[in-house]
Protein backbone atom coordinates (compact mmCIF):
# COMPACT_ATOMS: atom_id res chain seq x y z
CA UNK A 1 0.00 0.00 0.00
CA UNK A 2 0.95 3.08 -0.72
CA UNK A 3 -0.39 6.67 1.26
CA UNK A 4 -0.96 9.71 -0.43
CA UNK A 5 -1.08 12.92 1.89
CA UNK A 6 -2.23 16.18 0.01
CA UNK A 7 -1.71 19.83 2.02
CA UNK A 8 -1.90 23.41 0.70
CA UNK A 9 -5.49 24.07 0.28
CA UNK A 10 -7.32 27.09 1.80
CA UNK A 11 -9.17 30.16 0.80
CA UNK A 12 -7.66 32.68 -1.46
CA UNK A 13 -9.10 35.56 -3.41
CA UNK A 14 -10.04 35.69 -6.86
CA UNK A 15 -6.86 36.45 -8.75
CA UNK A 16 -4.92 34.43 -6.12
CA UNK A 17 -2.28 31.97 -5.91
CA UNK A 18 -1.86 28.40 -3.58
CA UNK A 19 0.52 25.58 -3.73
CA UNK A 20 -0.93 21.98 -3.32
CA UNK A 21 1.25 19.10 -2.15
CA UNK A 22 1.17 15.54 -2.07
CA UNK A 23 3.95 13.16 -0.30
CA UNK A 24 3.57 9.63 -1.02
CA UNK A 25 4.90 6.77 1.74
CA UNK A 26 4.68 3.36 1.76
CA UNK A 27 6.33 0.58 4.16
CA UNK A 28 7.64 -1.34 0.54
CA UNK A 29 9.53 0.11 -2.08
CA UNK A 30 8.07 1.44 -5.19
CA UNK A 31 8.71 4.05 -8.20
CA UNK A 32 6.23 6.42 -8.95
CA UNK A 33 5.62 6.03 -12.44
CA UNK A 34 2.29 8.61 -13.00
CA UNK A 35 1.33 11.57 -11.07
CA UNK A 36 -1.69 13.58 -11.37
CA UNK A 37 -4.31 15.92 -10.07
CA UNK A 38 -7.88 15.65 -10.16
CA UNK A 39 -10.81 18.04 -8.96
CA UNK A 40 -14.28 17.83 -7.70
CA UNK A 41 -16.46 20.67 -7.86
CA UNK A 42 -20.12 20.46 -6.09
CA UNK A 43 -22.18 18.85 -8.85
CA UNK A 44 -19.55 18.69 -11.46
CA UNK A 45 -17.82 15.69 -12.40
CA UNK A 46 -14.48 14.12 -11.20
CA UNK A 47 -11.97 16.07 -13.85
CA UNK A 48 -8.35 15.54 -14.43
CA UNK A 49 -6.51 18.95 -13.77
CA UNK A 50 -2.98 17.66 -14.58
CA UNK A 51 -0.58 15.08 -14.91
CA UNK A 52 3.34 14.16 -15.02
CA UNK A 53 5.06 11.05 -15.97
CA UNK A 54 8.68 9.77 -15.13
CA UNK A 55 9.43 10.89 -18.55
CA UNK A 56 7.41 12.89 -20.41
CA UNK A 57 5.89 16.54 -20.77
CA UNK A 58 3.31 17.19 -18.33
CA UNK A 59 -0.29 17.95 -19.46
CA UNK A 60 -3.20 20.07 -18.39
CA UNK A 61 -6.89 20.11 -18.52
CA UNK A 62 -8.28 22.69 -21.47
CA UNK A 63 -9.38 24.99 -18.44
CA UNK A 64 -5.99 25.75 -16.65
CA UNK A 65 -4.76 27.78 -19.93
CA UNK A 66 -1.49 28.31 -18.73
CA UNK A 67 -2.48 28.97 -14.85
CA UNK A 68 -1.26 26.09 -13.50
CA UNK A 69 2.27 24.05 -13.28
CA UNK A 70 2.36 20.71 -12.50
CA UNK A 71 6.25 19.53 -10.97
CA UNK A 72 7.51 16.51 -8.89
CA UNK A 73 10.71 15.80 -6.55
CA UNK A 74 11.10 11.70 -7.47
CA UNK A 75 13.64 11.95 -4.30
CA UNK A 76 10.93 13.06 -2.12
CA UNK A 77 7.96 11.03 -3.62
CA UNK A 78 6.18 14.32 -3.66
CA UNK A 79 3.91 16.29 -6.25
CA UNK A 80 2.96 20.08 -6.44
CA UNK A 81 0.48 21.53 -8.15
CA UNK A 82 1.30 25.70 -7.98
CA UNK A 83 -1.93 27.32 -9.15
CA UNK A 84 -1.67 30.85 -10.15
CA UNK A 85 -4.62 33.61 -11.06
CA UNK A 86 -7.01 31.23 -9.46
CA UNK A 87 -10.95 32.19 -10.49
CA UNK A 88 -13.89 30.90 -8.25
CA UNK A 89 -14.59 28.39 -10.91
CA UNK A 90 -11.25 26.52 -9.26
CA UNK A 91 -13.24 26.20 -6.10
CA UNK A 92 -12.80 21.85 -5.62
CA UNK A 93 -11.18 19.35 -3.84
CA UNK A 94 -8.09 18.76 -5.67
CA UNK A 95 -7.04 14.92 -5.21
CA UNK A 96 -3.67 13.89 -5.59
CA UNK A 97 -3.39 10.31 -7.50
CA UNK A 98 -0.57 8.17 -7.99
CA UNK A 99 0.67 4.84 -10.11
CA UNK A 100 3.65 3.24 -9.14
CA UNK A 101 5.64 0.10 -10.26
CA UNK A 102 8.29 -2.16 -8.27
CA UNK A 103 7.32 -4.12 -5.34
CA UNK A 104 3.77 -2.26 -4.84
CA UNK A 105 1.74 -1.92 -8.10
CA UNK A 106 -0.84 -0.04 -8.43
CA UNK A 107 -3.34 3.58 -8.25
CA UNK A 108 -3.39 5.45 -5.11
CA UNK A 109 -5.35 8.51 -4.16
CA UNK A 110 -5.22 10.90 -1.54
CA UNK A 111 -7.85 12.18 0.85
CA UNK A 112 -8.35 15.64 -1.13
CA UNK A 113 -7.77 19.14 -0.05
CA UNK A 114 -10.38 21.63 -0.09
CA UNK A 115 -9.46 24.78 -2.50
CA UNK A 116 -12.03 27.90 -2.13
CA UNK A 117 -11.59 31.10 -4.05
CA UNK A 118 -14.08 33.31 -2.81
CA UNK A 119 -13.63 37.67 -2.40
Amino acid sequence: QVQLVESGGGLVHPGGSLTLSCVASGRNDFTIYRMSWYRQAPGKQHELVAVITRTGPAEYGDFVRGRFTISRDNGQNTLYLQMNNLSPEDTAVYYCNMYVVGSTVGEFWGQGTQVTVSS
